[in-house]
């Protein structure tokens, strides 16, 4: 018996690793997000900074491990078969979880979801134990459930003054600097880098220091006790020093972002850490005890000895921050998961990640408004002083920057400073929420949310909050359940939950990574993007459109096939997956023409007129096709789905025909649209108006057939709209060719 439990303790440790890797994959936002937004240096330089950041908050740190002993649970209630149940589930629920929202590119909050799991599992075996004593027990006797609430609080709390200390603090950063910040930093820039330079030491004393093993406790006394005399020493300091610096010729901004990129991935490690690798190493600590201690009977020993304060290995934190430092450089979905952020905070338009939803809009529709009437009780002097500090024409961009240096300095800063401030005052702000907010709340303060993007940028940061509370719902369900499936099922349980869990890891990076492979496929809009020539703009959007058409006709093609054989065949789920791809498709159609009006703005405007029309006449024609396909599948569903009569053999011989016309068509003009081979387009049309002209005479046939009262009206009606439409297809196909041939001419 006793080795199965080392089996599990072996298998938390492993999870451990996997927990760290997926845990930096998730957190990295925190600290990255400024950096690579700001582009103030290569992604490598970046990642070296943060990953000797990660690496000395590791190692120098005391573990912070009690949370995951007693924190939530009192140990000495629960026995050592309990616990080690407790922590499995933990762990297999984290790593699931964690790994869901990476794959989704979504951050959300490793404390949470690590405290709402031992939460969930600890509340599960409670409510077995109380429900045995009778009444002798009380939830109070088995859980410590004020950190879980303080933690729900810091939410609400952090969220909240995160967004509105970014929008203030930026929008007066920007009227002090503009968005022309590289003139007039004479003298500027020696107080502002002094500012930030001593909020981010503070930061380091409150957040990360208090927490290293090597400082003694008589040096933190003094330090806390001198702390504003030492501020106002590394204020004069660091001013004078960041103003030696400008006089060198050196970017300021630059180091001052380097310096809290630094500082964040130091304090990430040193307190985040508890959330990787407290539960394994609790486990291994519990196993230790139950092997000196115990009696051989892990039902009956209880763990007092997790009462005690955690002791770990110098050994264990220096390998938890060189596999944290190194799945920061490697792993895609940490860039998946900045990509989001940095998103949702850039300072010009393009590819919008998330959809619009009905909350944005009210909340997008109700700021207008109140932006309105404010403005109207600003006097007018006051207001065009305002709009030339904050003229976007200024703005200057590094290559590839999704926003400034000032406004990357500003929200390290404030973070800094937030964060500093809550562990100051012992209120469990989390860094993640933190940072994500502040990122949000100056971007807005940036006018980065413009009217064409406020409600896509919104509807994401409702979707990542709402992601928020999803974790700490979803950590303590899942963890409750795998808890009760532990302590029922034993071994045998544990092991149909790992099998499980494996699945799910593998079905995950599966699908993260097909979905990978399709990001790639739209690497020319993004070329596009970062290009400032306009004739190669003009080539690549011309190639992102043609692509992007032939790509249509490809689809529609095996859709098409799917709606008919659907109903002929009366196969109710073919019809049902066609109709969901087709309420895909057409997100992605407006979402493609979205993008592309973005690169025809930024073409010369007489080059832009002269291929407006053709470029709205081809995507209007992609609309048209997908409209009508979307009738035809409508009337066939319905009869199907009603039993009701289809085609009957002649009219099925009589489609069939026509049918592979019309895919006889969609190749060809995927193949030309593929090729560029336009010589070809006035074959097409012609055999077009062929395939029209037959598909009107056959229509003519029904009617007359209906007329004579030999077909069932209903099914009748349906083939009659499946001619009509299959010709308005047909007709589209040929308008989008004509289209696509005008926009690619020069």
């Amino acid at each position: 018996m006793e080795s199965l439990y080392l089996g599990l303790v072996i298998f938390l440790l492993l999870l451990a690793v996997f927990d760290l890797v997926v845990g930096v994959s998730n957190d990295a936002v925190n600290f990255l997000n400024s950096a690579v937004g700001a582009k103030v240096a290569t992604l490598r330089t970046i990642m070296i900074v943060a990953g000797i950041g990660i690496f000395l908050g590791a190692t120098t740190s005391s573990g912070m491990m009690e949370i995951a002993r007693n924190g939530i649970m009192h140990p000495s209630m629960f026995s050592f078969r309990e616990v080690i149940f407790i922590f499995v589930a933990v762990m297999i629920s984290d790593v699931v979880l964690l790994n869901i929202f990476n794959s989704l590119g979504l951050p959300t909050s490793t404390t949470v979801s690590m405290v709402f799991e031992l939460l969930g599992g600890t509340a599960a075996i409670a409510m077995l134990k109380i429900a045995a004593s009778n009444g002798a027990l009380r939830i109070s006797d088995l859980m410590n459930t004020d950190k879980a609430f303080e933690i729900i609080g810091a939410i609400f709390i952090s969220v909240g003054i995160a967004f509105v200390f970014g929008v203030i603090l930026q929008w007066l950063a920007r009227l002090v600097f503009t968005f022309a910040y590289k003139n007039g930093l004479k003298w500027k820039i020696g107080i502002f880098g002094g500012l930030a330079t001593t909020t981010i030491l503070y930061f380091m004393v409150f957040k990360s220091m208090k927490n290293f093993s090597f400082i003694r406790p008589e040096v933190m006394e003094y330090i806390n006790t001198n702390i504003g005399l030492l501020l106002l020493y590394c204020f004069i300091g660091s001013t004078i020093l960041m103003q030696i610096l400008y006089f060198l010729k050196v970017n300021v901004f630059k180091v001052l972002v380097l310096m809290g990129t630094f500082a964040l991935a130091m304090a990430f490690a040193g307190n985040d850490l508890v959330n990787f690798i407290g539960v394994p190493l609790a486990g291994l600590s519990s196993y230790k005890d139950f092997i000196a201690n115990g009696s051989g009977d892990a039902a009956s020993h209880m763990m007092t000895a997790l009462n005690g304060p955690a002791k770990t290995p110098f050994l264990y934190l220096a390998g938890a921050g060189l596999i944290m430092a190194i799945a920061l450089a490697t792993s895609k979905k940490a860039h998946n998961v900045i990509k989001t952020s940095v998103d949702l905070s850039r300072q010009n338009e393009g590819d919008e990640m998330f959809g619009n939803s009905k909350i944005a809009r009210v909340l997008v529709r109700a700021s207008n408004n109140a932006g309105r009437f404010f403005s109207d009780a600003i006097p007018d002097k006051v207001k065009a002083w305002v709009a030339k500090r904050f003229d976007t024409r200024e703005i200057h961009l590094e290559h590839g920057a999704a926003f400034d240096e000032v406004r990357a300095t500003v929200s390290l800063v404030i973070a800094s400073l937030l964060i500093a401030l809550g562990t100051s005052l012992t209120l469990p702000l989390s860094t993640t929420y933190v940072t994500f907010m502040v990122a949000m709340g100056t971007s807005l303060a940036d006018k980065a949310w413009g009217r064409e993007s406020a409600v896509y940028r919104v509807t994401g940061v409702v979707s990542v909050i709402g992601g928020w509370f999803v974790t700490a719902a979803a950590a303590f369900s899942i963890c409750f359940v795998l808890t009760l499936i532990h302590y029922y099922g034993g071994f045998v349980g544990v092991g149909l939950m790992v099998a499980l869990a494996t699945y799910i890891l593998i079905r995950t990076n599966i699908r993260y990574r097909r979905r990978k492979e399709d990001e790639q496929k739209d690497k020319i809009f993004n070329e596009m993007m970062l290009s400032t020539d306009k004739d190669e703009i003009l080539k690549l959007l011309q190639e992102h459109v043609t692509k992007s058409q032939a790509d249509f006709m490809n689809y529609v093609n095996t859709t098409f096939i799917q709606i008919t054989d659907g109903f002929i065949k009366e196969n109710l789920g073919m019809l049902h997956r066609a109709k969901e791809s087709m309420i895909r498709k057409r997100g992605e159609l407006k979402n493609l023409r979205r993008k592309e009006l973005i690169g025809l703005r930024k073409l010369d405007p007489s080059v832009a007129m002269e291929k407006n029309t053709w470029f709205h006449l081809g995507r209007n024609s992609c609309e048209d096709i997908l409209y009508c396909m979307r009738r035809i599948e409508d009337a066939c569903e319905e009869q199907v789905d009603n039993n009701f009569s289809t085609l009957s053999q002649e009219q099925i011989k009589e489609f069939i025909p026509l049918r592979d016309t019309v895919l006889f068509l969609t190749r060809r003009a995927e193949k030309i649209l593929e090729r560029d081979a336009y010589e070809e387009v006035e074959e097409v049309r012609r055999e077009e108006a062929e395939l029209r002209r037959c598909l009107e005479e056959t229509r003519d046939k029904q009617m007359q057939r209906m007329q004579s009262g030999k077909d069932n009206i209903s099914a009748a009606y349906v083939y009659l709209s499946l001619l009509q439409e299959t010709r308005e297809i047909t007709a589209s196909i040929g308008r989008l060719l004509r289209a696509s041939k005008n926009f690619r001419e020069a």
